[in-house]
């Protein structure tokens, strides 16, 4: 008996745990031992182990469906969720790697078959079986078949096998009091076969017909599980089913009874046979019964044949899949309260670059008419940011500049000395990022003050490539990204892909997850304009491109209509309900990875979060303690000034560009100022003015 403080699964997962994004998470985590064993098991070095909710389309491919594994994880089992993730995975590929029961052969004379079999006539096994007329004999034999298969092909994973024991002898005791003695029987016979239980234990909680069957039938379930032909299988089912039979377990219907009534009367027993052992065993479509094996079989041969085409069903299927895998590696997020969620992160579409010469002249007169200076914007920063580059400059042994005193060191033989170097860096490093609110809200006419603010966006935009060419100038390392809610678009979407990858993850999703689909395809999502460890000049094309989209909506709009296949998919901006704390929180942590001692965070939206104020406000608090500083941009709404200490509310296009550039410029200033720069960029007569404009 277990210790009664053993922790169980139930204990360790919340709801959340057993959503199937942190089920398929957990997957992706064991995967690669999952392949090599599945490679070793089949003797395939090609073979592919993928999860989908479709059948595999060759021979070099086994496909999980994540229910399976999901299914597990309801089991009140003394096991962990890592255990479970693997052992679930290894049971489930034993099986479709293993069943093989399509061979054709003759019918055995000693089968119990009407009539004489043609022992010339060749027969796949589940045709053989069903034509004996026993749909018992069919269940004993899906039965042996998992149970053996699984004794077998885990024999090199004694510690898969011991999860597996655990998970189904977390069920025994329910499945017993559930069932009657036929049930219990053939219970029995896979966990005797597969080698769980033993048979003395078995027969203390039987009935009494079911233990006397079971010592009966030991002999034949020892010999299964030594086996390696399903027909040798099938056939020592047949004589479990005869013992079952002989025990008064199986219902005797007259001789004279209809047709209608034996098949009514095999039917009821068929399923009481499998009532038992379904509720144990972790059932797998390949091995749970004829029909859904030939299901299996036959969805896989129509997705490898000539023509190769998929129905609308199977693209869903593939999508809702896909988008799955993307949720389950998309980071955690932890708020300081210990609030978590999933974030997804990616690039945004470089199919925008395609409308960036339509964005850089759009950009250029959007600054003249808001009054947006591009020319050098960096400023008076400039000579300050390139003094603080040069200093630091001594005498040394290591390469750089002829020193002045390389006479006196060579006199005295010190030739290592000839040259100055440079000490190590003693500069300050700077990082600034932009995170911008994406939803439609910020795209979509709005009223501040009686007045629309369709200039949201391109104005946060114009704003975001005015600051980059300032950190550009002064060679900061600076990002730009934006958030949003909603599907997630990927990096090689056009709005034609975007929009069937939307449609189909949706009814594919609605169809296996029910009321879990809206959660899985309305993400939380971080899209990269211009990553810190890349060159600005690579993503201009992207981010004037984005600028275009949000100036001329229509126009873009149009072209995607036009050329949805080369179109930037514009249908992305799509929901107003984002999170901001999850965004904040995951851009601090790029920049603190960084090492940069100064950060600066700006955070422009047009409305609160839809997570919590205390959320947001906890995240802004939790990042600043972190020396970073953070300036909440509210446009035309006031709710910033709950959550940032630092904040200003814009009502006007030209005050958000300017707003956007002047706290950015300041943070800088007063980095610099609080280094005690003042003691050589400032002239000594001129200081006290200077600090009071820095101040």
């Amino acid at each position: 008996m277990r210790d009664r403080e053993t922790t169980f699964l139930a204990d360790l997962m919340s709801p959340e745990d057993m959503a199937v994004e942190a089920v398929v998470s957990r997957y992706q985590r064991v995967a690669p031992a999952v392949t090599r064993f599945a490679r070793s098991l089949s003797n395939n070095p090609e073979l592919r182990v993928r999860l989908g909710s479709e059948p595999a389309s060759s021979d070099d491919e086994v496909v999980c469906d994540p229910r399976i594994f999901q299914a597990a994880y309801h089991r009140n089992a003394p096991v962990t969720p890592d255990e479970v993730a693997l052992a679930s995975a290894l049971h489930e590929v034993v099986h479709l790697v293993s069943t093989r029961l399509d061979d054709p052969r003759s019918i055995p004379e000693d089968w119990p078959i009407e009539g004489q079999p043609d022992p010339e006539a060749k027969t796949d096994l589940l045709t053989a079986l069903e034509r004996t007329g026993k749909p018992v004999a069919e269940v004993l034999f899906f039965t042996l078949e998992d149970a053996r298969q699984e004794r077998q092909g885990l024999s090199v994973y004694p510690g898969a096998r011991s999860v597996l024991q655990d998970l189904y002898l977390s069920s025994f005791s329910q499945a017993i009091e559930r069932s009657g003695a036929l049930s219990q029987f053939v219970l029995g016979c896979f966990l005797l076969t597969g080698g769980y239980v033993e048979r003395e234990a078995l027969e203390r909680r039987f009935d009494a017909r079911a233990a006397v069957a079971l010592a009966d039938g030991t002999t034949q379930c020892e010999m299964a599980a030594d086996e390696n032909d399903p027909w040798n299988v099938a056939r020592l089912a047949l004589e479990l089913e005869a013992i079952a039979r002989a025990n008064g377990l199986i219902t005797e219907v007259p001789k004279d009874a209809s047709r209608g009534t034996k098949d009514a009367a095999e039917k009821a027993d068929a399923e009481q046979a499998a009532k038992g052992v379904d509720q144990v065993r972790m059932v797998s479509p390949i091995v749970a019964d004829s029909d859904s094996y030939q299901e299996t079989r036959r969805a896989a041969e129509a997705r490898s044949g000539a023509s190769d085409r998929k129905g609308t069903s199977e693209i869903a299927d593939e999508e809702s899949t896909e988008q799955l895998l993307r949720i389950s590696q998309a980071p955690n997020i932890y708020l300081p309260n210990g609030q978590g969620g999933k974030l997804l992160v990616s690039p945004i579409p470089h199919s925008f670059s395609r409308l960036g010469s339509e964005g850089i002249a759009a950009l250029s007169e959007a600054a003249k008419r808001w009054e947006v200076d591009q020319r050098r914007v960096s400023g008076e920063l400039f000579p300050l940011f390139a003094a603080n580059q040069r200093r630091g400059l001594r005498s040394g042994f290591d390469q750089g500049d002829v020193s002045p005193h390389s006479a006196l060191f060579i006199g005295a033989g010190l030739y290592q000395r000839l040259y100055e170097r440079r000490a190590a860096r003693t500069r300050r490093t700077y990082a600034v990022s932009l995170l911008v609110d994406a939803s439609a809200s910020m795209l979509s006419p709005g009223r501040v003050r009686g007045r629309e603010t369709t200039w949201a966006m391109p104005s946060a935009l114009l704003g975001a490539w005015t600051m980059a060419r300032l950190c550009d100038e002064l060679q900061i390392d600076f990002e730009v990204a934006l958030f949003n809610r909603g599907f997630a678009a990927r990096p090689d979407d056009t709005e034609q892909s975007y929009r069937h990858s939307r449609a189909n993850s949706i009814a594919g999703l609605k169809r296996t997850q029910g009321t879990a689909a809206d959660r899985l395809t309305s993400t939380v999502n971080h899209y990269l304009v211009k990553p810190f460890d890349r060159r600005w000049r690579d993503f201009e094309p992207a981010l004037a491109g984005l600028f275009f989209t949000a100036a001329q909506p229509r126009k873009a709009s149009a072209y995607a209509r036009r050329e949805p296949d080369k179109s930037p998919p514009v249908s992305m901006f799509e929901k107003a309900a984002n999170v901001d704390e999850f965004n904040i929180v995951h851009a601090a942590e790029r920049m603190g990875r960084l090492g940069a001692q100064v950060r600066v965070m700006m955070v422009l939206a047009d409305g609160m979060t839809r997570g919590s104020i205390e959320n947001l406000e906890g995240a802004v608090r939790s990042v600043e303690g972190t020396g970073t500083t953070v300036i909440g941009i509210g446009i035309g709404d006031h709710t910033v000034d709950e959550a940032y200490r630092r904040h200003e509310v814009v009502d006007e296009p030209q005050e958000l560009a300017a707003a956007m550039i002047k706290g950015t410029k300041q943070a800088l200033r007063k980095s610099l100022s609080g280094q005690g720069m003042d003691t050589w960029w400032l002239r000594t007569s001129d200081s006290k003015t200077q600090e009071r404009s820095v101040a």
